[in-house]
């Protein structure tokens, strides 16, 4: 049956490329600059860069958590009128950049101190709305108190 390919060492005695050319060619990785990745942040970073510019750069996680939609008091003495409820208009906190001349009575979920305090000197007034928790939240803080606790030791007898 004939052999389709030779083996590459045959008839190469005394020749130390065995028909790859320089010597360090038939290495493995090696004519390639290191297998896969390798070098990537020394000599193949132009070709990340060039090619797959996305491959590095992402850090740390996205969280989960939801934030609420904030309003700023700027924002809010361009509306018009003197009571807001900002959970009805989709906020749910209050900041405090810019500022307010009129007395205004804002219902919202947060606020911050500051935010507070501009609109209490002008003379209005920060009403909170009870934020809403988490059923298991409540059970789990409950569950940890109980744990926390120290159980009482035991008298000792005196009389020995």
């Amino acid at each position: 049956m004939p052999v389709k390919f030779k083996q590459k060492t045959r008839k190469w005695r005394g020749r130390t490329s065995h028909g790859w050319g320089m010597k360090k060619k038939h290495r493995g990785g090696g004519s390639q600059g290191g297998r896969g990745l390798g070098g990537s942040h020394k000599h193949k970073f132009s070709y990340v860069t060039s090619k797959e510019p996305d491959r590095y750069g992402y850090k740390g996680f996205y969280s989960k958590k939801k934030r609420p939609k904030a309003i700023n008091i700027d924002e809010l003495a361009k509306l018009d009128g003197n009571a807001f409820d900002l959970k009805k208009l989709g906020y749910g906190k209050l900041l405090g950049k810019g500022t307010i001349t009129r007395a205004v009575t804002v219902t919202v979920t947060e606020v911050s101190k500051q935010a507070k305090e501009k609109i209490e000197k002008a003379g209005g007034n920060v009403q909170l709305n009870a934020k809403k928790v988490h059923p298991v939240t409540k059970s789990f803080k409950k569950s940890v108190q109980k744990v926390a606790k120290p159980a009482k030791e035991p008298e000792a007898n005196e009389s020995e």
